[in-house]
């Protein structure tokens, strides 16, 4: 009965980023694909930079929609967000979003599924249009989330309005699923932490091999959006007190000049380096070629309160010991697995004393680096994708039964 209700069923998804280094969608995405589904994603295009059709060598199609009727060669978000007056942006946005539509509701698939708010109404709009059952995977919460100050009311109307209305919701960690049902009267969504797909144990020289770092010190990595809220100013300084350490930020954001300034204003060149955004494939040999992995974030609002984040997985199936901000989310998963050391979040302090600790103590980065190989058995993206499969047999059942 299940593989009746799934053979063939297409899912269209919905994403506004071009899909290129979006590890949640792409899994997702390849689980509903490899078992039975026929998996559409569609994206923005960015011409120039992104295909506006292809079939990855899973069989997932993804389509972008572009921002413009006209072919105009961008560089990409960071250009649409920060080059383009609002007006122009706004337009843009609406014409990538009538685009989406018009495709779904030709394509007629059985579930959309819309990642975070910005493609909810879109999404539920064609659902109606198109007669689709539809999923709402709410990866943060936008209503009190870094840079959404200005429509966090709008936000929650949305949100209000359309969550009691679809047919499945999933998010990314326990606390947000208690925050969703509550404010908006909902069954608690099923949570699918951010997880990478488990991962063979490796050994890699790429960071050090790549920045020619001179010195055998330990190499303390943070990896990911180099945005505020995070923490990474207070790192970047706090490098200065954990001497005989090389500090490796991977990733890119609007905090990228603001880092290399302090960096240079403590003339902490040599032992803080940048490694802009790398592609997903090519993340773990980075992250395998670390010491010590950094989770600094701060309790800015309540997204960042609830969350566990990416990192702290790919740490875990990098088998690094982790020094993470004791938030609850963080923390369950740190105590649970023995992972590493929680600090205050915002305590720069407490953080120095925990890295200089692991720097200086080898034998204890051993041991929990032992602790994070052994929970990367667990905390995969294998171990609980049998949840995302069950919810879309529920939603597709529910059809069939009415």
């Amino acid at each position: 009965m299940v593989d009746e209700v799934r053979a063939g069923s297409a899912v269209h998804m919905l994403v506004w980023n071009d899909f290129l280094n979006d590890a949640r969608v792409l899994k997702e995405a390849e689980t509903l694909q490899l078992s039975g589904y026929k998996v559409v994603v569609h994206a923005v295009h960015y011409p120039g930079k992104t295909l506006s059709h292809q079939v990855l060598n899973t069989g997932i199609t993804v389509r972008r929609a572009p921002l413009s009727p006209f072919a105009v060669r961008r560089n990409g978000s960071h250009e649409i967000q920060h080059k383009t007056p609002l007006a122009l942006q706004l337009c843009m946005r609406l014409w990538a979003h009538l685009v989406m539509l018009l495709r779904l509701s030709i394509a007629r698939p059985d579930i959309i599924h819309a990642h975070d708010v910005n493609m909810l109404p879109t999404a539920w709009l064609a659902a109606k249009l198109s007669g689709a059952r539809m999923v709402y995977d709410a990866h943060e919460i936008s209503t009190s989330r870094e840079g959404y100050s200005r429509v966090r009311k709008l936000v929650g109307w949305i949100e209000r309005t359309l969550m009691p209305r679809v047919q499945g919701t999933i998010t990314t960690t326990e606390a947000r699923a208690k925050y969703f049902a509550r404010a908006y009267g909902v069954a608690r969504p099923v949570v699918l932490q951010n997880r990478p797909r488990e991962q063979q144990a490796m050994r890699s020289d790429r960071i050090r091999a790549e920045l020619e770092l001179a010195q055998p010190w330990p190499i303390i990595l943070y990896q990911g959006g180099v945005q505020q809220g995070r923490g990474l100013e207070r790192l970047a300084r706090v490098a200065a007190e954990v001497p005989n350490s090389y500090f490796v930020f991977i990733g890119g954001g609007r905090l990228d000049g603001s880092l290399r300034r302090i960096v240079e204003e403590l003339q902490l060149e040599q032992r803080v380096r940048f490694i802009p955004t790398v592609a997903l494939a090519e993340l773990p040999s980075y992250t395998a070629s670390a010491d010590i992995g950094v989770q600094p974030i701060e309790n800015t609002c309540l997204n960042h309160y609830t969350t566990d984040s990416n990192k702290l997985f790919e740490y875990v199936q990098a088998g690094l010991p982790v020094v993470a901000s004791d938030l609850p989310e963080i923390r369950r998963v740190v105590r649970e697995h023995d992972l590493g050391v929680l600090v205050p979040e915002g305590d720069s302090v407490a953080l120095a004393m925990a890295l200089r600790d692991l720097v200086e103590v080898e034998g204890k980065r051993q041991y929990y680096a032992a602790q994070s190989r052994k929970a990367a058995s667990v905390l995969n993206w294998e171990s609980q994708e049998h949840e995302l499969l069950a919810l879309y047999e529920r939603v597709l059942s529910n059809r069939a039964s009415t």
